[in-house]
């Protein structure tokens, strides 16, 4: 199998997990912040499970296809974040918490769907190996995606997740601090990511949540 082959073999294996993993994660933030007070997201349309609301050109194509043309280690992407009015919430500085957790949460439940789908793909595999085999390989590709997804967002820093936990959690002196880092979240954590000192911190915790699932999924 020459290279442009196994690229496509990899896309058509992880393009439904990564699209899904995504989506589900803004989704789950934008049904928090109009259930907690702010109905933003649902009236521009971004409560949907339809990709193509939330496909960010760079974040949901270019950076995954350029970490598997580079063969990186994982495989990473993000869509287009949903709007919050975060004056808009009930409790401003809780519900921010709350939106925040929802898309981690969301990625956690999506790795035990996924788990399931492997562990239906190894129980097929002697029945009906034509459907265990992609089964299989789309159930290791979920539980990754979304297990990167999920410690991604968990790194404090602004406008990740755990960022957003962390302003809402933080004294008002070293929260003011830590939000005035947003505007540069991004171009840090893309430094991080392509010197490999993002893998060297997350790394470790990656490959347990790996072994964890696949473990349930019925892999050795």
């Amino acid at each position: 199998m020459n290279d442009i082959e196994n690229i496509l073999r990899q896309i058509s294996i992880w393009a439904i997990p990564v699209l899904f993993a995504i989506t589900v994660h803004e989704v789950a933030h934008g049904w928090v912040a109009w259930k907690r007070g702010d109905p933003t997201a649902m009236l521009m349309g971004r409560l949907t499970l339809n990709p193509l609301k939330h496909i960010d050109p760079f974040g949901t194509i270019l950076l995954p296809a350029m970490l598997l043309l580079f063969h990186s280690p994982f495989l990473f992407g993000y869509a287009k974040p949903v709007p919050v009015n975060f004056a808009g919430l009930r409790d401003p500085k809780r519900d921010m918490i709350l939106v925040a957790v929802a898309g981690p949460v969301a990625n956690l439940i999506m790795a035990a769907f996924w788990t399931l789908i492997l562990w239906l793909g190894v129980h097929l595999a002697g029945s009906a190996p034509y459907f265990a085999e992609p089964m299989q390989l789309m159930g290791q590709a979920g539980i990754l995606i979304n297990g990167v997804l999920f410690l991604f967002n968990l790194i404090p820093i602004p406008p990740l997740d755990g960022g957003r936990v962390a302003v809402g959690l933080l004294p008002r002196d070293a929260s003011n601090a830590l939000s005035r880092v947003e505007p540069y979240g991004f171009i840090i954590l893309i430094v991080l990511l392509f010197t490999g000192i993002l893998w060297t911190v997350l790394g470790p915790a990656f490959e347990l949540f790996q072994g964890i699932f696949f473990r349930l999924g019925g892999l050795a």
